[in-house]
């Protein structure tokens, strides 16, 4: 009963401080990413309201106002998270870049403060600072979604009818659900270990390949192929309709694209997504990624029961993993990225586990993101392990040959 009094107390502050951001809030926040690609820019925030945890980047990242022009409430975030943040503050008005940001034609300005909308998302991120640092000890409570839900204009008024309330449920029914004895996070782990084929297979994985269909968020599908080396070295293959292959790898150094336009190191957010999963063993052996984690619960998904872990990254990041709790495989792994403007959700879906020398191996992994460039599914048709992979591949290729002038 405790908790429950905790939780509502906890609800009705928030809601309290939403009601105090709708008096102020009417024009509001920026920008999605177009196609997946931003040559950004956006605010900066004043070192007395910034929130107290500590950006997640990278050692020696750059900071947005080291690489962009015009930046005023933003300051201090990592280049990084520039992206996510637009896409983030974007998603949740349910806008594009051009709703604060001015293009010409095909040209982008985003130094530009011509809008008075980007005056306004400046504001409102300051607003939504000073709330949480005032009333939250800096951590990130409430955020751009808080009250936006995706309308550029906060809903001021209930919607009537009023929902019903949800009731509580009765002491039979607590004491009913309290007979079972929940498993431990290490139980849980140990079981997922099993469940892929035991810790002597997923010792012997050394390498991976894997071809199949890339699945974009409008249904495009792309050919997609995917070869790995034990720890980290990875390489990619992306056919596009329009824009010709894609090559990118990780050589566990160097991140690099080479496409129709040429060989390029990839920094910003597309370094982030592309060393986010070069690690072989990141959705295989759990122990060891975080620096706590601990049980979270019982839910469904697709009306199956599912055990939950909550845990804190090596990367300082918050994740939450989802176990089916009768064949113990991980069904769903969603990660929280901090920001000065709040908590980025990504959400990875992983199906159809087959059977593979051994091991069990997902051959449908679905991507959710705010991003709808990076949110896909990709769909394998044939998965190897321990094949031999060219170790050539990881490696950043030489830029193409200029033939000499006549």
């Amino acid at each position: 009963m405790k908790n429950k009094i905790t939780a509502n107390l906890t609800r009705l502050r928030i809601l309290g401080f939403c009601v105090s951001l709708l008096s102020i809030a009417s024009l509001s926040i920026v920008v999605s990413v177009e196609a997946g690609y931003l040559t950004q820019t956006a605010g900066q925030t004043p070192a007395s309201t910034q929130a107290t945890p500590p950006p997640q980047t990278a050692a020696g990242e750059k900071t947005v106002e080291q690489v962009q022009k015009n930046i005023q409430v933003l300051s201090g975030l990592p280049q990084s998270q520039l992206v996510p943040v637009m896409n983030y503050m974007g998603s949740s008005l349910g806008v594009k870049c051009t709703f604060c940001h001015v293009k010409n034609g095909d040209k982008w300005d985003f130094v530009s403060d011509a809008k008075p909308e980007k005056g306004s998302a400046r504001e409102m991120i300051k607003m939504v600072q000073g709330i949480n640092k005032g009333n939250f000890k800096g951590n990130p409570a409430i955020g751009c979604f808080t009250c936006h839900r995706g309308s550029e204009h906060p809903v001021r008024v209930p919607q009537l009818p009023i929902a019903a309330a949800t009731p509580f449920a009765d002491s039979a029914e607590t004491a009913t659900a309290t007979k079972e004895t929940p498993p431990t996070a290490d139980q849980i782990l140990a079981k997922y270990t099993e469940a892929l084929g035991g810790s002597a297979v997923i010792e012997k994985l050394k390498t991976r390949s894997m071809k199949g269909t890339w699945l974009t968020a409008d249904g495009t599908p792309l050919g997609y192929e995917v070869y790995q080396a034990a720890p980290d070295k990875l390489f990619t293959i992306l056919n596009t309709p329009k824009q010709g292959v894609f090559e990118r790898g990780f050589d566990g150094k160097t991140a690099w694209e080479k496409s129709s336009r040429g060989v390029r190191d990839l920094e910003g957010t597309q370094l982030v997504y592309l060393k986010r999963y070069p690690d072989l063993f990141r959705d295989i052996k759990l122990q060891g990624q975080f620096t706590r984690i601990s049980y979270g619960g019982k839910e469904k998904i697709d009306g199956k029961d599912v055990y939950v872990l909550r845990g804190i990254g090596v990367d300082g990041k918050g994740e939450r993993l989802y176990f089916d709790a009768q064949t113990g495989l991980l069904i769903r792994r969603i990660t929280s990225t901090t920001t000065m403007v709040g908590l980025i959700p990504e959400q990875v879906d992983y199906e159809d586990y087959r059977e593979v020398d051994g091991m069990k191996v997902p051959f449908t992994i679905r991507i959710t993101s705010i991003d709808s460039f990076w949110s896909s599914t990709r769909k394998f048709t044939e998965i190897k392990l321990n094949v031999p992979v060219d170790e050539t591949k990881f490696n950043k290729p030489p830029p193409p040959a200029v033939s000499p002038s006549p």
